[in-house]
């Protein structure tokens, strides 16, 4: 089945140079976005645009390191240079280090909340700020994680960073509603990206095991979530977390 939900709008996505962002930048050009194709490796971003390009769709390459509010401001800028607006972003720029709290490095903190929720915190604010300024409202979608909810080992900062996301969306999706500007989460479980392929085999069947659903989530089922609260499919959801992690936290 095809849709056409994004037709004329300007959507941007951090992180899109690999992983879920890929799959999430594809997907929004698929219904007929212009997509900011945005991410901190210039050489994945552009070729993520070419992609977009080539199924004859519209991208543009922006590079940013969202842990600068110097640089999410400036994609802001650039996609209005560009497109003279926004409608849309999927904030899913993000990193992980694993350590205990008593093992994990001050510096390694700050790193991790300094991309995820930081990060985060600065594209909905200028999101926000754009999207005011437009008076025609708008969709943003952060990008959480199951480990808002269920804790394990090691994910300190990372599990810190992405429940700060979950108020974040909480309180921007409801303090902005009334402008007719929605704020919601996605939280996938483990899905098969770049980063999870490098786990060895008996580890993955694992990690599979804990889903009752028997396997590891795909990069565009988590994709199909991030459309849906991005679209007007989604028009009363605001200030939700949608769990996509094939049962993991139900058991």
């Amino acid at each position: 089945m095809s849709y056409s939900r994004f037709v004329d709008k300007v959507v941007i996505v951090t992180g899109a140079g690999s992983g879920l962002g890929e799959s999430a930048a594809l997907s929004f050009a698929a219904e007929g976005a212009k997509v900011i194709v945005s991410d901190i490796s210039e050489a994945q971003g552009q070729a993520v645009a070419e992609a977009i390009r080539a199924q004859g769709a519209e991208a543009h390459f922006v590079r940013a390191d969202v842990a600068s509010e110097e640089e999410v401001k400036s994609l802001f800028d650039e996609t209005v240079k560009q497109y003279g607006k926004v409608d849309v972003i999927f904030a899913n720029a993000g990193i992980n280090i694993e350590a205990n709290v008593d093992e994990l490095s001050t510096e390694d903190w700050k790193k991790v909340i300094d991309i995820n929720l930081n990060g985060v915190f600065y594209c909905n604010k200028y999101a926000v700020q754009q999207f005011k300024k437009q008076g025609t409202g708008g969709a943003i979608v952060n990008n959480g994680s199951i480990h808002t909810i269920a804790a394990r080992d090691k994910l300190t900062a990372y599990s810190a960073s992405k429940g700060g996301v979950k108020m974040l969306t909480q309180m921007v999706g409801t303090s902005h509603a009334k402008e007719g500007i929605r704020c919601n989460m996605v939280c996938p479980g483990y899905i098969n990206t770049p980063l999870t392929e490098t786990i060895s085999p008996e580890i993955r069947s694992g990690i599979a095991a804990l889903h009752p659903i028997g396997r590891m989530g795909e990069p565009h089922e988590v994709s199909a979530a991030v459309l849906f609260l991005a679209s007007d499919d989604a028009s009363f959801i605001t200030g939700t977390s949608l769990l996509v992690d094939g049962g993991y936290t139900a058991v």
